[in-house]
C-alpha cells in the first residue's frame, strides 16, 4: 500500500483538497480546510494541476490515473458520466435509459462519487432540467457555478 499524499488548491469555489497515492487520485473534496499545498506524488500534483486549468476554462477533461471500480456495472455508470461533454447536461432519468440503469442508481452514485468535478457528476440534473442535489462543496449552488462555468468556456 502506498502512502497517501494530497494537494490543496484554491479555486474561484473555494479551497479544493486532492488526496491519492503514487497511482491514482482517490479524491477530491471542495471547501475543506488547510493551507496550499502542491502535493508530492505524480498523480495528485497532475490532479492539481488540470483543475486549475478547469477553472481558468483551459482544460475541458481530466487525463488522471483514476482507481479502478471492482464491477462491470460500476465501470460502465461511471463511463456513462465521462461521456456527457463538457458544457453540457443530462438528466437522471436520461442516462439511466441509456445505461440501462434506474435513476436511483445514478442519483447514489453521483452522491458517492468520490471525484467530484474530476467525475462530472455535476453535469446530471433532476427531471424537467432542475438542479437537484449535489454532494459536493456548498451543494447546488456549487453545482450551478460548476455548470455555469462550462458554459461560458464551452
Amino acid at each position: 500500500m502506498y502512502a497517501r499524499d494530497h494537494a490543496q488548491i484554491a479555486t474561484p469555489i473555494g479551497p479544493i483538497r486532492i488526496e491519492g497515492d503514487e497511482i491514482h487520485v482517490l479524491r477530491v473534496a471542495i471547501g475543506s480546510d488547510g493551507p496550499d499545498n502542491a502535493g508530492t506524488t505524480g498523480p495528485v500534483r497532475a490532479a492539481a494541476d488540470q483543475l486549475l486549468a478547469y477553472f481558468t476554462g483551459d482544460r475541458k477533461a481530466f487525463d488522471l490515473p483514476l482507481p479502478p471500480i471492482d464491477s462491470a456495472r460500476g465501470r460502465v455508470l461511471r463511463d456513462g458520466l465521462f461521456a456527457i461533454p463538457y458544457g453540457e447536461t443530462m438528466s437522471y432519468g436520461a442516462l439511466a435509459r441509456e445505461l440501462g440503469s434506474g435513476a436511483r442508481a445514478i442519483g447514489q452514485l453521483c452522491a458517492r462519487n468520490p471525484l467530484p468535478i474530476i467525475v462530472p457528476c455535476h453535469r446530471v440534473l433532476a427531471a424537467g432540467g432542475t438542479l437537484g442535489a449535489y454532494s459536493a462543496g456548498d451543494g447546488p449552488a456549487t453545482k450551478e457555478w460548476l455548470l455555469e462555468h462550462e458554459r461560458r468556456y464551452r
